[in-house]
């Protein structure tokens, strides 16, 4: 008998998951910056960037996390010679 562990994510899925955390983590880089104090108003919290792009770019990172777990595995040729 021929016990073979069988994961729910394969390598494809793991690779995938690793870019979706980097592109959020960028997203998060991307709204990080000095903020403005009681003393000096810094103008830039307001950038488009900070505003309006880092965000989305978090929101592709997530969405593209969704679409790794969601995917599903490719079939071995084994386990469909198995099922033959």
């Amino acid at each position: 008998m021929n016990h073979k562990k069988v994961f729910a994510f394969d390598r494809t899925n793991f690779v995938l998951l690793a870019v979706g955390v980097v592109v959020v983590i960028l997203g998060m880089v991307l709204m990080s910056g000095a903020s403005s104090d009681t003393e000096h108003f810094n103008p830039e919290i307001f950038s488009t960037m900070r505003i309006k792009i880092a965000p989305l770019v978090c929101l592709a990172g997530y969405l593209f996390m969704i679409y790794a777990v969601m995917r599903k595995p490719r079939d071995s040729k084994e386990d469909s010679e198995k099922e033959k």
